[in-house]
């Protein structure tokens, strides 16, 4: 690939903000000090106590020693109430990438930075069932939680300090930089499987979904001047956990509904060395692979796409897909006249490729081969940067900081073989728009024709290779006018060579009106460019809707069939941003409150699907064999209230000591109007119908509450966590009545551990402990109108129900 080179100039520099936050802002178990906080705010000065808008510090290794998860997205998601991200079934490559949301937004409208830096995106898009669909993201769960010293969560719109994506806020994983010493860790877990209701679900095993995780980390000091490495190896094998409806007593179109088998390695390092007094080099190299086998929907044995001569009671298609990423960024820091410089570039990238096994391409008969090579994407971005910072004396203080940057990104589409996406006809020639429709496969028990592409997941029938370039500059100020009151100012202006420019403020104030009580709050405006993905991402795939197999056309926004039916141009998405809120600390309690509007638009969505019958482009559809067709646009327009709430009281208690928190999220979204194309105008229903708006609206539960209670007394401690997700109401294929109701619900986790020495501990626990799953939907398994096409969706906490596990930590 070639990366697009400049030599950067300093220009204006960068941000505002932050952060009138307690040390309990932190949503740590222990009490936190008083440290350097790394995200919302460039003034080396900052600390988690004297910040202008909300951040949490959360130390992601101690929460995943207490708890039975394995992953970033999974950890943040019982720990932060802001935070959402469920694990998906039947959704192609989200099954393998979990979509994550923060305040209910997009994926796609959190930025995730590493160690400061921006972090790449993944190059998938989420489609059809799954959140999120037809926004892009980064993936955190290509980062090894065993790498992770800590993760900074800012709760607050910051792309005027960041640029694109931060409409919700921002995440930075902060690496290790432990200097010495090994630490290794051994965790297993298993679903031990009940049933809800009335054995209305059914399993392959009592114990399943076994995860084995091994991890080892290393410090090293480099040199006598203040050189360190840390390097971490982790590895991770997780099995089936299968939640099917019990066929006994439903006709569920999905028999293999569950969490996917993955294997993964992750080889992460961060490393610092002076060079010379003043001068000091970095870098972090960082590389994953995950392969994760997940099920597609079951092919009955007289289903158009199944040949029974192959499979005499039908299948189910296994998508093999094998995700590489990598990211290596290196950089200089060095003095120059009182400022502190940063210069650095930022290289990441991620692949996926998909075999699709135990399928079939049924129009080839019983020649048809039963594994294919589908094809795939990828996604690579190179920031080069440089970033200057000074205090100076002026009033109680005064922070300048500048920037500026050039981002190269590169999306391409692999091209699959033949035969995992073309429609064959009974003398073998793929299928076009001139066939002659008596040449057609016909399936002879139902006399339709029969279904082109691997079952389960068609291949990528062309290559496409787009890139792109921005360059961007910013200024952040912080000043403190008196001891008690700070302001912090910050713009950035961006142009990109696909869509043009864009320039953003924010401002930002913390007042404290005594030294236990502060008042913080800000106000900015944000954008987000379209992904290079939507942009020109297509494809054609099968998918069930009400029990029927229908083959849909997903049209690149660059397309013909896009132009024709006049989907404009994509074009940046734009939100203004507020919050408002107070801190209180009196030592041993600590409260903040912050409340938060944000009103974001043309927000770019997946449209609904037009079908042969729509007047506007039926004739095109019926012309291709294109039953439906969806688009991508910048359509809707949305409006988010809501309070975050974090409660924290730490005491002695008896010989050992009580750490307690209670955190809550309160998110409310309306969607404020729905933009058509000119020629498509009145067809808003269909442009985003009641089904898609309420996978909008669900990218959250409307509340969140999360209560932690840690004690420990010697070398014993234990921890148990309450988290209740509030109700989510999704809408079947059946019309704007057809509601599904997941009720709320509250899971339990406990754990207790012990420290043998100060080099040896070990953890067991259950998550999940009273077998908590999402509501049985009765009424509409059967007719496979789920999204997931089992008898409940992935929603609130997931769906893999009960979960013991065990951890051992040795350290030398």
């Amino acid at each position: 690939m070639r990366i697009k080179k400049v030599s950067v100039l300093f220009f204006l520099g960068a941000t505002s903000l932050f952060f009138a936050q307690t040390t309990k802002d932190s949503l740590s178990k222990e009490t936190s000090v008083d440290e350097v906080v790394l995200t919302g705010t460039r003034n080396k000065k900052r600390t988690v106590t004297n910040t202008a808008v909300p951040v949490d510090v959360i130390d992601l290794k101690q929460v995943s020693q207490s708890t039975g998860q394995v992953d970033v997205n999974q950890l943040l998601q019982f720990a932060a109430p802001s935070f959402n991200s469920n694990k998906q079934s039947g959704s192609d490559g989200a099954d393998a990438v979990d979509p994550a949301t923060l305040r209910g937004l997009g994926p796609d409208q959190t930025l995730l930075l590493l160690n400061g830096k921006r972090y790449h995106q993944s190059s998938l898009i989420n489609l059809f069932g799954t959140r999120g669909r037809g926004n892009t993201g980064s993936d955190m769960n290509t980062i090894p939680v065993a790498a992770i010293k800590r993760v900074e969560i800012l709760r607050d719109g910051a792309s005027a300090q960041y640029g694109s994506d931060a409409i919700a806020g921002v995440i930075n994983v902060v690496l290790n930089d432990r200097d010495h010493g090994f630490e290794g860790s051994a965790f297993y877990s298993g679903n031990v499987f009940k049933s809800p209701g009335n054995n209305d679900v059914v399993s392959d095993k009592k114990l399943d979904g076994n995860t084995f995780d091994f991890s080892g980390n290393l410090g090293t000091k480099i040199g006598t001047k203040g050189g360190f490495g840390n390097f971490t190896l982790e590895l991770i094998n997780k099995d089936y956990a299968i939640r099917n409806a019990n066929p006994d007593k439903f006709d569920a179109p999905r028999q293999r509904f569950g969490d996917a088998k993955s294997n993964n390695v992750y080889f992460f390092g961060n490393i610092e060395v002076p060079l010379s007094d003043g001068l000091k080099f970095y870098t972090q190299p960082g590389f994953s692979f995950r392969n994760t086998h997940a099920y597609a929907w079951t092919r009955s044995a007289d289903a158009d796409g199944n040949i029974p001569e192959i499979y005499p009671t039908g299948f189910n298609p296994i998508e093999n897909t094998k995700i590489s990423d990598f990211t290596f960024d290196n950089g200089l820091k060095f003095k120059v006249g009182g400022w502190d410089f940063d210069f650095y570039n930022a290289f990441g990238g991620n692949r996926f490729v998909y075999q699709i096994d135990n399928t079939i391409n049924a129009t080839l008969g019983v020649n048809s081969p039963t594994s294919f090579n589908a094809g795939g994407h990828s996604l690579f971005q190179n920031t080069t940067g440089i970033s200057t910072t000074k205090s100076f004396d002026v009033l109680q203080g005064l922070n300048i900081a500048l920037g500026t940057e050039f981002r190269y990104e590169k999306f391409n589409i692999i091209k699959g073989e033949e035969a995992s996406y073309a429609m064959y006809d009974v003398n073998g020639q793929v299928v076009t728009a001139n066939t002659n429709p008596d040449l057609l496969v016909i399936n002879p028990l139902s006399g339709d024709v029969r279904p082109g592409g691997a079952q389960g997941f068609p291949g990528y029938s062309q290559e496409v290779g787009k890139s792109r370039n921005n360059f961007a500059a910013y200024i952040d100020t912080e000043l403190d006018i008196t001891k008690n009151w700070m302001i912090s100012a910050a713009g950035r202006f961006e142009n990109y060579n696909d869509f043009g420019s864009t320039v953003n403020g924010k401002f930002a104030t913390r007042y404290a009106i005594t030294p236990q009580f502060a008042f913080r709050g800000s106000v900015s405006t944000g954008f987000r460019a379209p992904s290079l993905v939507q942009k020109y991402y297509s494809l054609q795939f099968t998918n069930f809707q009400g029990g029927n197999l229908v083959t849909v056309q997903l049209a690149s926004n660059d397309s013909a069939l896009a132009k024709e039916v006049g989907i404009p141009d994509l074009k940046q998405e734009t939100s203004t941003n507020g919050s408002a809120g107070f801190t209180f600390n009196s030592g041993k309690f600590t409260a903040t409150v912050d409340g938060y509007y944000i009103k974001v638009k043309d927000r770019i969505v997946l449209t609904g699907t037009f079908d042969q019958s729509d007047d506007a482009i039926g004739s095109i559809l019926a012309a291709s064999h294109i039953d439906q067709a969806q688009f991508f646009t910048n359509a809707v327009d949305t409006k988010t209230r809501g309070v975050d709430l974090i409660l924290s009281y730490n005491t002695n208690l008896g010989t050992g000591k009580l750490a307690a928190t209670l955190a809550g999220n309160y998110n409310d979204m309306e969607i404020t109007a729905v933009h058509t194309s000119g020629k498509l105008i009145g067809k808003e229903d269909t442009y985003l119908s009641a089904r898609e708006r309420a996978f909008i609206l669900a990218s959250a539960p409307k509340t969140k509450v999360n209560l932690n209670l840690n004690y420990r007394i010697q070398k014993f401690n234990a921890n148990l966590q309450l988290v209740r997700f509030d109700k989510i109401t999704l809408v079947g294929y059946n019309g704007l009545d057809d509601y599904q109701t997941y009720t709320p619900r509250v899971t339990t986790d406990f754990s207790v551990g012990y420290d043998f020495t100060k080099n040896f501990s070990w953890i067991v626990g259950g998550k999940n402990v009273f077998n908590r799953y999402p509501t049985l939907q009765y009424s509409s398994v059967s007719e496979g109108n789920t999204e997931s096409g089992g008898i409940f969706d992935p929603v609130q906490m997931g769906f893999a129900g009960r979960q013991v596990f065990t951890r051992v930590t040795y350290k030398f």
